[in-house]
């Protein structure tokens, strides 16, 4: 998972991704490397969705920008408003529900 340096980054990645999925984590959460490879596993269905990692205490605007005030925070976008926020302990039963209905929406679109 490619990992965004900048909050300018962030902000691009975003406004020009479709279907943009950002994980946000901090280097010490134990939660944060344990959720990372299911995250990874998870979107591999969503061959559309594109992934990347922003670590909050190296990019410490992304606080303010997208009110995350703890790690690790999942935010999904299309088309650069958000539609998903998950934090803390994700329940990846609801997480792959809520993605499949905005995928499956999306996909039927094009």
């Amino acid at each position: 998972m490619k990992k965004l340096q900048t909050i300018q980054e962030v902000l691009t990645f975003i406004n020009e991704s479709h279907l943009a999925f950002l994980y946000v984590s901090q280097e010490d959460c134990s939660v944060c490397h344990s959720l990372r490879p299911k995250l990874i596993e998870l979107l591999k269905n969503y061959s559309k969705i594109e992934l990347r990692e922003v670590e909050a205490e190296k990019v410490k605007e992304i606080s303010a920008e997208y009110l995350v005030f703890s790690a690790p925070t999942l935010l999904f976008f299309v088309d650069g408003k958000e539609y998903i926020r998950e934090g803390k302990f994700v329940q990846f039963k609801k997480l792959t529900e809520s993605i499949e209905q905005i995928y499956s929406f999306e996909e039927s679109q094009m």
